[in-house]
């Protein structure tokens, strides 16, 4: 597998509260991923999603590289690894007063090298399946947000929602309370497909359409991410913008 990693600014924001983490765990042939956006004042925002991330990952390899039956249940250690996440945001935010309220998104987890993949995801950061076979994209996880739910609802539509004034609201995140629900997905990746795991600095400003389009023209991760972080840039992204590309 290929994998490739950015994370910017972007063109308003004077800190970057996002991080991502790639990391080959070769005991279980496969790439541990993670994305997190943090929340809260901005030092606070930066450290939630730091220490949320390597809590996430940190748990997931050291499970990995355990003695696992052979059948690695992995919607638990990735429920597990989430949990493990959340209290150490939740904890660190009753340090100071400074850290009140702090909290993270977190997308992420487990592509085996047959192109199994096994992910979560709390809050808006996002998952996509971009298959050149068929030439399509689709959406793996579901956004824990205001709009997301009006989404779901049908209340709105997704252009509406592409434009609503609290389409930052968030409805679930990691630190805001002592436990934490999280979704579990499943997903496969034929040979040439794309996991791309992305901040809401990506995804509300270029579609996903255009995510696709941007796939077909640039075929390897690299390239794919640099060009969809170049596009953010020039479309004045006023949110950090992280984006991740795995491809089998």
């Amino acid at each position: 597998m290929k994998s490739f990693g950015l994370t910017d600014k972007g063109a308003i924001r004077k800190d970057n509260q996002d991080c991502f983490i790639l990391e080959k765990c070769e005991a279980k042939n496969c790439l541990i991923a993670a994305i997190c956006d943090g929340m809260g004042g901005a030092n606070a925002g930066s450290i939630a999603s730091q220490l949320s991330n390597k809590a996430f990952v940190s748990y997931l390899y050291t499970k990995l590289n355990s003695r696992l039956p052979r059948n690695v249940d992995y919607k638990r250690i990735l429920e597990q690894a989430c949990a493990e996440a959340n209290g150490v945001a939740y904890e660190y935010s009753h340090f100071d007063d400074e850290y009140d309220g702090m909290g993270t998104t977190i997308v992420g987890g487990v592509i085996k090298n047959n192109g199994n993949g096994y992910i979560i995801n709390v809050g808006d950061s996002r998952a996509y399946l971009i298959s050149r076979r068929l030439k399509s994209i689709r959406q793996i996880t579901r956004d824990h947000s205001l709009v997301g739910e009006l989404l779901e609802a049908g209340a709105i539509t997704a252009e509406q929602a592409r434009s609503h004034p609290k389409k930052n609201v968030i409805t679930r995140a990691l630190g805001s309370e002592a436990l934490v629900n999280c979704d579990y997905f499943t997903f496969s990746l034929q040979n040439g497909d794309l996991l791309l795991l992305c901040s809401d600095g990506l995804s509300n400003i270029v579609s996903d359409l255009e995510m696709l389009e941007y796939a077909k023209e640039f075929p390897e991760p690299e390239a794919l991410c640099r060009a969809l972080m170049s596009k953010a840039l020039n479309r004045g992204a006023r949110d950090n913008v992280t984006v991740v590309a795995v491809m089998r």
